[in-house]
């Protein structure tokens, strides 16, 4: 096997960015991740979550409030600094909050309905792509009509991920509704990459068995990102920092081209916490690109 250093590939660093202001109502700032790191660029992606589709067509949320609202007006500014100095930035779709892609998986003339304002969204704050998190059940026919409309919207260039739980990926029980394997089979080539969660009981990161499990079923290594909680608090399943930095090593010696790391999530994550949360992805930076 050649050296990491002769391989082209280069694994991803996602950064999840949800909590937009902190406990005492000041903004979340990822720019630091441009600013404070010294060596890189502190991630490859940002993925601001989450959209939600309401009960009335047309009825938004970026979690709590419009796109639009004032109070996501730094969020934008920045997201359009970020993406100049060539970070990716996507929107995500979905979460634990059910709804979005039930009313997604509805007749053409629904579908229509509540997809052209998310369509409007995503145009109008130019975002790279969208990561859709599908935590309720969605049909299989639902989910390519949802991709194939993106790529026709938006281009080939559009990123488009998904976010299933390890299992899922295992051929296991996992909460999407759809065969993973099938729509990789007739999609995969519009999906970018999986980020897979490795936390609140879908799976174990740490003795690698779930990793291996999932490329003897034949998914590509290089679309497969590693998901992990970046604060006890986040989750379960947490994996304490240093831990995380020698399974990481281990696994790119053992998987070369696996698809790199995700975090959940961006505000709070060791070991900077609140007050330096770039550290950690400047960290998975190094770890993954410079050993």
């Amino acid at each position: 096997m050649p050296p990491i250093e002769n391989s082209p590939h280069q694994p991803r660093v996602v950064c999840y960015h949800q909590t937009h202001y902190n406990k005492n109502g000041d903004f979340v700032s990822a720019l630091p991740l441009v600013t404070e790191c010294e060596d890189l660029i502190g991630c490859s992606h940002l993925i601001v979550a989450a959209i939600h589709l309401n009960e009335r067509a047309g009825d938004i949320t970026l979690n709590n409030d419009p796109p639009d609202a004032p109070k996501h007006d730094p969020l934008w500014e920045e997201v359009k600094v970020l993406q100049d100095v060539g970070i990716k930035v996507l929107g995500m779709l979905g979460g634990a909050a059910k709804g979005s892609f039930t009313r997604l998986d509805r007749s053409d003339a629904v579908f229509e309905e509540f997809y052209v304002p998310l369509r409007d969204v995503i145009r109008a704050h130019g975002l790279n792509g969208l990561d859709l998190d599908v935590e309720e059940k969605i049909s299989l026919a639902g989910v390519v009509r949802l991709i194939d409309r993106l790529k026709a919207d938006f281009g080939q260039a559009f990123i488009i991920t998904l976010s299933p739980v390890a299992t899922a990926l295992q051929g296991l029980r996992h909460i999407s509704g759809f065969d993973y394997e099938a729509l990789e089979v007739m999609r995969g080539s519009s999906i970018d990459c999986y980020h897979v969660q490795f936390y609140n009981n879908w799976g174990r990161l740490q003795d690698l068995s779930g990793m291996n499990t999932i490329l003897r079923r034949g998914w590509k290594p290089e679309k497969v990102v590693v998901g992990v909680l970046t604060n006890a608090a986040n989750g379960h399943g947490f994996i304490p920092f240093e831990e995380l930095r020698w399974i990481l090593v281990a696994l790119r010696q053992y998987v070369p081209k696996f698809g790199g790391v995700m975090g959940w999530e961006y505000f709070n994550s060791v070991p900077g916490g609140e007050d330096r949360p770039w550290e950690w992805a400047e960290s998975m930076m190094k770890i993954l690109r410079n050993g």
